[in-house]
């Protein structure tokens, strides 16, 4: 009798181990890239005294998606 309970408690440990193994191995995130911090030199300031002449907005367009689009955002 012990050894019936001990080898069913032992199956249970076993798939609940694999289970947890399973999902923690599978995981694929994606990476964030940091941010890098703006150099100490470099003031707001310095970045207004050049304005830069910028071209008029253009009309949007719609855009379809392509099967790889969709599927890809079915994904995410």
């Amino acid at each position: 009798m012990a050894n019936l309970v001990n080898e069913l408690v032992s199956g249970v440990v076993n798939s609940v181990l694999k289970e947890i193994l399973k999902k923690t191995t599978g995981r694929t995130t994606t990476k964030r890239k940091r941010r890098k911090a703006a150099s100490a030199t470099t003031s707001r300031t310095a970045r207004k005294a050049t304005p830069t002449s910028r071209k008029p907005a253009r009309k949007q367009v719609s855009k379809r998606r392509t099967a790889a689009g969709r599927s890809r955002q079915r994904r995410a």
